[in-house]
């Protein structure tokens, strides 16, 4: 069930600040600002208004997700970074929210590192789109224009 506001905050974790020049093969050559930019277009083509944060701080992102809930946000889109794989506190911050939260990745963890094959964000997230590039959170975001989380 989503929130009635048009609004969704896009949250993206540790190094992603770094996005472009952090291993290309990987995450490609897509900036952060560039993904932001794409966002913020079909945003608008979609009648959703974004808020788009980056931060290295675990802390932080459990602060932002309980600010969504609060705000009312209708969905988060979270690429939580390698705190996808470590974070217990994020899991229980989203299962604490109501609002629903979209765990989005550039890359497929599942065909990276053994380590990376476990999601805590999965765990509590209402839909995971990964793989796509820059292209999940576009993804992501049409699932919530759409009501499909």
């Amino acid at each position: 069930m989503t929130g009635s506001s048009n609004l969704v905050y896009v949250l993206n974790g540790p190094n992603l600040n770094l996005l472009g020049m952090r291993e290309p093969e990987i995450y490609g050559s897509a900036t952060l600002d560039d993904i932001a930019g794409m966002l913020e277009d079909r945003a608008l083509t979609l009648g959703l208004e974004i808020d788009m944060r980056q931060t290295n701080h675990e802390g932080m992102l459990v602060d932002w997700l309980h600010e969504a809930q609060a705000e009312g946000a209708r969905a988060v889109l979270l690429n939580a970074g390698a705190y996808t794989h470590t974070s217990i506190a994020l899991l229980d911050a989203i299962k604490a929210i109501t609002t629903p939260v979209i765990e989005v990745h550039l890359s497929n963890p599942k065909q990276r590192e053994e380590f990376r094959h476990i999601s805590y964000v999965g765990m509590g997230a209402a839909k995971t789109v990964e793989g796509f590039g820059p292209d999940s959170y576009i993804i992501a975001l049409e699932a919530v224009a759409n009501d499909e989380i």
